[in-house]
């Protein structure tokens, strides 16, 4: 029998501050200036993500961000940027994941793709199958624990397509938890703020000894003036030797030789 779930509206101070239609007319509208084009439909999904989001952030720390226009902006349109990148049918794992971005949009948007979401906290992996069941999305997987570990372990090394993620850290550590999960062909889509051609610099020899070419560097302008993104795309070129990832004290604290 299908579960029946029964959405909370949204309240603050006593008023409820964005109903379904006008989160649905400025999420198209903001999506639309960055050439994504959102049905109405996803957006009502969009709609439903968003509402249990700000209910289960009240219970445990999902994120900073959870003013309606900014979740609008700086989760889902941040999120839907990678969507140039992926094609239909693509198998995708998403690092880091945390509340689910931007894997999970990237699956609402494409429902095609086939999706692992990797997450180190228990808590935020409860929320994600949540998510998962209540916008009822197929051929979506969340696994919990670290990406060092489930990289070397041959069920998901060197088994996608993409690997995403939008962890903060540098991109030579980036490069060595994300390249494991690729097969040969397929791509890392590092997600990074403003400001990057030195770490890019600094990051090739890791790159290339992990079997990756850095392929291009693209800024995108997020609406409303709310800064900029980012995206770094890593080629998969040749199988990643064994012994990598590393730990993570090791990625942190010593370059590859």
């Amino acid at each position: 029998m299908r579960k029946i779930f029964i959405f909370k509206q949204i309240f603050m101070e006593g008023r409820q501050i964005m109903s379904e239609k006008e989160f649905k007319e400025r999420l198209i509208s903001l999506a639309g200036k960055t050439n994504i084009n959102i049905t109405d439909e996803n957006a009502e999904t969009f709609y439903k993500y968003m509402n249990l989001l700000i209910e289960w952030n009240e219970k445990i720390n999902l994120t900073a961000i959870v003013e309606p226009n900014e979740i609008i902006i700086k989760h889902f349109i941040d999120s839907l940027i990678l969507e140039k990148y992926i094609k239909d049918n693509d198998s995708i794992i998403d690092i880091g994941t945390g509340a689910g971005f931007p894997g999970i949009p990237l699956k609402i948007q494409n429902s095609s793709l086939k999706v692992t979401l990797l997450d180190s906290l228990n808590k935020r992996v409860k929320f994600l199958n949540e998510i998962i069941g209540l916008l009822q999305l197929d051929n979506i997987e969340t696994v919990h624990g670290r990406a060092e570990d489930f990289g070397r372990a041959m069920k998901y090394r060197e088994r996608y397509d993409v690997c995403t993620s939008r962890a903060v850290a540098k991109l030579n550590v980036l490069a060595e938890y994300m390249l494991p999960f690729v097969k040969v062909g397929g791509r890392c889509l590092c997600m990074k703020g403003p400001n990057v051609a030195d770490e890019v610099k600094a990051a090739e020899k890791t790159v290339k000894l992990l079997g990756g070419e850095i392929m291009q560097t693209d800024t995108v302008f997020l609406p409303k003036k709310s800064g900029e993104r980012t995206v770094i795309m890593l080629n998969k070129a040749s199988s990643t030797q064994n012994g990598f990832p590393r730990n993570t004290s090791k990625i942190s604290k010593e370059k590859i030789k």
